[in-house]
């Protein structure tokens, strides 16, 4: 069997049998396939589909490229949470230590930032000293005695994902609904955990741009998750706008932290209890809605919530004095804040054009391997539907570069749109798939 064949195959719209997927996945891991070869499978998927079938397949050849964790022997059940991608999504952060806090054990494997999308093992090593590449043993064994874990994927658990992740990002096939279903979900039934939640996004930040392509997409991880033996839920969420008001690694972090300590955003605040809520229920430690948000405001309230984070954060090697004292946190050498020079509402706060934005800043990568600015981003302070006065702060820019100053204002104001008349704000949620 050649790779050739099944670029070709798959370049003429047609189907790759279970075999062909099997030898791909298994030579590319070994590197017997290069990654010019893959990418060319990936373009090729990513311009003419897979099916079903192949999707499957695709997943579960990713992953069993390597362990599967059995975690029933650690914990009674784990609950696992993982979003497609968005912009100013740090939601892992504060729903992972309220489940905990709750009594419900959080086994996470994340990822880093794709394309324009965040990723979250970036936001967390803005903490000095966070490690995230724990062995199988080290995850295992804090899940077990401290509730929570947040790392990496360690080199032994879904490696073909990890090798086709870091692909995607640089040669423009992330925005494929297979291999976004089958890297998600490969990495979901390599972790272990029982129950899932997935956070699927829509709009113009987020992968799928439409309700109908997120439902397609959460409906293809739910089946997959259920022929997998995990029970598996999706919720549909508005990336329009960014969510909350800060967009990058170390500003997120803040963000997340403010929101553990009663504080928040609206909108990001609103969107944590919802996926908590999920995760609850899902996970057994409430019966119902009501008990479920009961629990999630009583572990904020009582701030169980936060000390869980702190546990998180000093378990896995970070600086706890860094998170008590966020001014300790990396900051951006230029901080200007632009006003706004009209009255009006906000009618679009592009979530894609601001995620780009922070990209070029230095918050993600362009290229495979690119260092991450931790500092750099931008804190939006308005939201769509909001009505603002001439003077009020529009965003705040962090930049470590002075010649960014005036491009990222530019390119800031583009994401805007104005009107004079009242505009609808925009929903969190727009539906749930089981």
């Amino acid at each position: 069997m050649k790779i050739v064949n099944l670029i070709v195959k798959k370049r003429e719209s047609e189907v790759l049998t279970k075999e062909e997927i099997d030898f791909f996945i298994d030579a590319y891991t070994k590197g017997e396939i290069t990654d010019y070869q893959a990418a060319a499978l990936l373009m090729s998927i990513l311009l003419n589909g897979m099916n079903s079938q192949e999707t499957t397949d695709l997943t579960l050849a990713m992953a069993n490229s390597g362990d599967i964790l059995d975690l029933s022997g650690i914990v009674d059940v784990a609950v696992d949470k993982h979003s497609t991608g968005g912009v100013g999504d740090k939601t892992t952060l504060v729903v992972g230590p309220i489940a905990a806090a709750c009594g419900l054990p959080v086994g996470k494997m994340s990822g880093r930032g794709l394309g324009f999308s965040g990723g979250t093992l970036d936001k967390m090593e803005s903490i000095t000293g966070y490690r995230t590449d724990l062995t199988t043993e080290e995850f295992l064994d804090q899940l077990k005695n401290k509730k929570i874990v947040l790392a990496g994927q360690s080199a032994d658990l879904a490696p073909a994902d990890g090798k086709l992740y870091a692909l995607r990002d640089v040669t423009g096939t992330v925005p494929s609904m297979p291999l976004i279903a089958s890297s998600i979900m490969s990495k979901k039934i390599a972790a272990g955990a029982q129950k899932i939640v997935l956070d699927v996004k829509l709009g113009n930040g987020a992968f799928m741009e439409n309700l109908e392509e997120a439902r397609e997409l959460a409906e293809i991880m739910v089946k997959i998750g259920k022929l997998a033996g995990r029970e598996t839920v999706a919720v549909l969420s508005d990336m329009n706008q960014p969510l909350g008001h800060a967009v990058g690694n170390a500003l997120e972090v803040v963000e997340a932290i403010e929101t553990l300590q009663g504080g928040g955003p609206e909108d990001f605040v609103g969107h944590c209890h919802e996926i908590g809520i999920h995760m609850l229920m899902l996970g057994g430690v409430a019966d119902s809605e009501e008990e479920a948000r009961e629990k999630v405001l009583g572990v904020i309230s009582d701030g169980s919530a936060w000390e869980m984070f702190k546990v998180l954060v000093v378990s896995q090697g970070g600086d706890v004095k860094e998170i008590e004292d966020t001014r300790l946190l990396p900051k951006a050498e230029f901080i200007e804040t632009v006003k706004l020079s009209r009255d009006g509402y906000i009618a679009e706060v592009n979530a894609r054009k601001i995620g780009e934005l922070s990209v070029n800043m230095g918050a993600g990568r362009e290229k495979k391997g690119d260092p991450v600015d931790h500092a750099v981003g931008v804190v939006v302070h308005t939201k769509v539907g909001d009505k603002v006065q001439e003077g009020d702060p529009l965003f705040t820019i962090h930049v470590n570069k002075e010649n960014l100053i005036e491009l990222a204002k530019n390119e800031m104001m583009d994401a805007y749109k104005f009107s004079d008349s009242k505009v609808k704000p925009l929903p969190l949620f727009y539906g749930v798939v089981k």
